[in-house]
């Protein structure tokens, strides 16, 4: 893929956002299996076509979810992922972050860029107001990715959800829109 911008949705000097689609199932599902070493115990991306044909349908035409390509612009190697999952709206306005660095790509900003990129589109175009993302204490890379772009520790959560097979505890890291980002809208009395 070349770095035509009206590929992406979002980009930064090195990264572009785009959304998933059938057409990366063979570089998606090649990078997780290349990728099983740097995302076990805590992550598990599909691998195979059929479990990212599910996973990229779902992102794609659930309305409560959206879901980010992170592109190296140079080459528009798939270098990872967020999604936003559990979109909720009305007076919430929140979502739960998911994401990944595949393992060519790890350790080298690409993910931090990225995840400023769906900030700014989040609090941005999708109107949310609140992200959470939910981290097994263990993993030391991926809470200093969510300090680093300004999530702060809300608490902590035993048990809160099944992966490998077991229940974890997670930390709770959240970020909210900058004041004054709040969309505007009509008054009922006016």
């Amino acid at each position: 893929m070349s770095d035509d911008p009206g590929t992406y949705l979002a980009t930064g000097p090195r990264v572009g956002l785009r959304p998933f689609s059938a057409a990366d199932a063979d570089e998606f599902t090649a990078r997780a299996r290349e990728s099983r070493e740097l995302h076990r115990p805590w992550l598990f991306p599909p691998c195979t076509h059929d479990a990212y044909a599910a996973y990229a349908g779902g992102l794609v035409q659930d309305p409560s979810r959206a879901g980010f390509l992170v592109c190296e612009r140079a080459d528009g190697a798939i270098a990872g992922f967020v999604n936003i999952n559990n979109i909720v709206r009305g007076a919430f306005r929140s979502g739960a972050l998911g994401y990944g660095a595949f393992a060519h790509a790890a350790g080298r900003g690409l993910l931090a860029e990225a995840l400023g990129l769906v900030l700014e589109h989040a609090f941005g175009p999708l109107g949310l107001h609140r992200l959470e993302a939910n981290i097994q204490p263990g993993n030391t890379a991926s809470r200093a990715l969510v300090r680093r772009a300004g999530f702060r520790l809300e608490g902590f959560s035993p048990a809160m959800l099944h992966i490998d097979g077991a229940w974890r505890d997670h930390e709770r890291w959240a970020i909210t829109a900058p004041v004054g980002t709040a969309p505007q809208r009509p008054s009922a009395c006016s």
